[in-house]
């Protein structure tokens, strides 16, 4: 069966690139067929670090996300789908529009939503707009992200997770990258494999802590998403 990952979070700065550039190392790592769909145009992070796997689409124009249902019935696989912020009109349009739930169940395809948050009260409200919107006719992954943010106490104590726990949704946590090595990474255009792994000599190389963080970092996250059988 193919799944389709929308990973979005509707609010910027969140990390929603960061997860699905990991998600796409998971996948590479576990043997998981996938393929990747850059939406974000703005940013292109699937395009430039997992140029091999990965296509582009325009949500503006329909017959684009078209794509991503023509990609996820070719074969199985996963297809990771990185969205840009402010993208749920033009997706819920598209969904609507073509009647992709039903379409999806003709075809056997899932449907998981990762809602990227951060611990402000914006992510909450995009999240409530999210479950409302698609109900039980989606799977969900909230990913309470700890680079961004430190006190989740308000979406855990909020009738919003209580709603998305109804729904069966699942929650990880996405672990702080240490900052220093974070910015080395963004300064490099370097691929979270390649932070890890690079040895090159150099003024701007990664040394070995930077490696071994990083590793660490991959790590974890590897573990949350482990247990995620019944999403991934």
């Amino acid at each position: 069966m193919s799944t389709i990952h929308f990973i979005g979070g509707e609010k910027g700065g969140v990390g929603k690139s960061v997860v699905a550039r990991l998600l796409a190392q998971y996948c590479i790592d576990h043997a998981t067929p996938f393929v990747a769909v850059d939406a974000d145009a703005s940013h292109a992070s699937l395009r430039r670090f997992y140029g091999d796997y990965t296509r582009t689409v325009d949500l503006t124009r329909v017959e684009s996300v078209d794509d991503i249902m023509a990609l996820a019935t070719e074969v199985d696989r996963r297809v990771l789908v990185d969205l840009p912020s402010q993208s749920e009109r033009a997706l819920s349009s598209w969904m609507k529009g073509a009647g992709i739930f039903e379409l999806a169940r003709e075809c056997g395809v899932s449907i998981v939503f990762w809602h990227v948050m951060d611990d402000g009260k914006d992510s909450l409200m995009a999240l409530e707009r999210l479950l409302e919107r698609y109900g039980d006719a989606a799977r969900y992954c909230i990913v309470k992200n700890f680079g961004r943010g430190k006190d989740f106490s308000l979406f855990e104590g909020s009738p919003v997770r209580a709603r998305a726990q109804a729904l069966g949704a699942s929650v990880v946590e996405l672990p702080e990258l240490q900052e220093t090595a974070m910015r080395k990474i963004d300064r490099l255009d370097a691929s979270y494999w390649a932070a890890a792994h690079n040895t090159v000599v150099g003024a701007d190389a990664f040394t070995r802590m930077d490696r071994q963080r990083v590793k660490v970092w991959l790590q974890s996250w590897f573990a949350e998403v482990a247990c995620l059988a019944d999403v991934m």
